[in-house]
């Protein structure tokens, strides 16, 4: 198990490396690249519109490779997964900017996206099934908790990358060449996933499948397809407020505070070691008390924290704005620690590498695609404290309240000890 946790854990981080440096890029300098004959605003609006196209591609990705994980196992995907997402995102680092090539520019920059987002799509379900598959039943909300730590290690290698990067180089540099190199890094990282994973064996759950679904989706669509819209509907809050933080807390801080593009990413990366070292900590909790009291908990500390979150954002002081941005992912935390074993066990097993990705994907869809376009917008339109981003963001954590308390709970029941015969 530790071995299959560590590749897995890699895995996801490498392919959330890639995920995350796009949207760190979209924050700090691809609207101006890109997009330069609109305005400020519209600029970052517009980059944030190519940023939030690799979520809609996500659940497209879950249906594609899901079919793939029911029918032919969950190793495979991993291997196609990475290689998509890591060959996408060293093109976005070859695009040239639209002084160069005019419009052509950014319908690259789409397209890439839309492939990153695609094969991001496969990689969760697949590292995800391959590890709670291993574990044994009373440890599998931990051991699943070490793909989930993934994000956080490629949020911070993204994130650490930039960071250096625009520190050390001057500012036309950085906008000219500098923000590529994160992106052309990418290509090393899934070499080194690839080889992490070659040594991975089938999970043996898939191995005791008798009778594979023909079409995955269309057994989701009909046997599961309320489940599938509760645990859509229960996750949004977590993309929502995870990439409010770390993506559109970056473009306001500096754009409209005036903050250091450096303090506020060492803000964002000091909550996020925080979260990623908790995590295995919550799944445990998770482990004892269950799944749905972990979901619920975490949601409501959400529909508590956020209008405090903003007010405290518009600061500007960066002790304040790391508090914000801290109490968040602590929320999100207690969530999804447990997510990636809760949602494979509210499908059967035949369908389950379709079923767990394509919920989990569209969350992001309802709950990562939109927020940094939606709280640009109300920020701009909203006076020095955003509070239309709170409203906007307490709402969501309120939807996903209501869906997780529908869900059922799935942690295994304990067998008893049978007590020896006397006499």
């Amino acid at each position: 198990m530790p071995r299959l946790a560590a590749a897995s854990l890699a895995g996801t981080a490498i392919e959330f490396y890639d995920f995350f440096v796009y949207g760190t890029a979209a924050a700090l300098v691809l609207g101006p690249l890109f997009f330069p004959t609109f305005s400020p605003v519209a600029g970052t609006l517009a980059a944030f519109g190519t940023f939030g196209v690799g979520f809609v591609a996500r659940p497209l990705g879950s249906v594609l490779f899901g079919h793939f994980g029911d029918r032919r196992g969950r190793r495979p995907v991993l291997v196609v997964s990475l290689l998509l997402t890591g060959a996408s995102t060293v093109a976005v680092g070859c695009v040239p900017s639209y002084d160069s090539i005019g419009v052509a520019a950014p319908v690259l920059l789409l397209v890439l996206r839309f492939l990153q987002g695609l094969g991001l799509g496969g990689e969760w379900g697949g590292a995800v099934l391959l590890t709670v598959e291993h574990a044994p039943a009373g440890r599998r909300a931990l051991w699943a908790s070490f793909p989930q730590v993934g994000p956080a290690l490629g949020f911070l290698l993204a994130n650490g990358v930039m960071l250096a990067l625009s520190a050390a180089l001057p500012e036309a540099e950085f906008a000219s060449w500098g923000w590529r190199v994160p992106f052309w890094a990418a290509g090393v990282l899934a070499l080194a996933g690839l080889w992490l994973r070659s040594s991975l064996v089938e999970s043996p759950r898939f191995l005791e499948i008798d009778d594979h679904a023909r079409v995955p989706l269309v057994e989701v669509v009909r046997h599961h397809g309320r489940l599938v819209l509760l645990t859509a509907g229960a996750l949004a809050v977590g993309y929502a407020v995870f990439y409010a933080v770390t993506t559109w807390s970056l473009a306001y801080a500096t754009e409209r505070l005036g903050v250091s593009r450096t303090v506020m990413l060492l803000c964002v990366m000091g909550a996020v070691v925080v979260k990623g070292a908790l995590t295995p900590l919550a799944a445990l909790f998770g482990d004892r008390y269950g799944r749905r009291p972990m979901c619920l908990t975490g949601c409501a500390a959400c529909v508590l924290w956020m209008l405090p979150m903003v007010a405290l954002l518009a600061t500007g002081e960066p002790l304040l704005m790391f508090l914000a941005i801290l109490g968040a992912l602590l929320a999100f935390v207690i969530m999804f620690a447990v997510i990636a074993a809760y949602l494979p066990e509210l499908y059967e097993p035949r369908v389950r590498c379709t079923g767990a990705a394509v919920g989990y994907n569209l969350g992001g869809v309802l709950g990562g695609a939109l927020t940094p376009i939606v709280a640009t917008a109300l920020a701009e339109h909203g006076g020095r404290v955003p509070w239309g981003v709170g409203v906007y963001l307490t709402g969501i954590a309120l939807v996903s309240l209501v869906c997780f308390a529908l869900l059922p709970e799935t942690r295994p029941v304990p067998v008893p000890a049978v007590e020896p015969v006397r006499g």
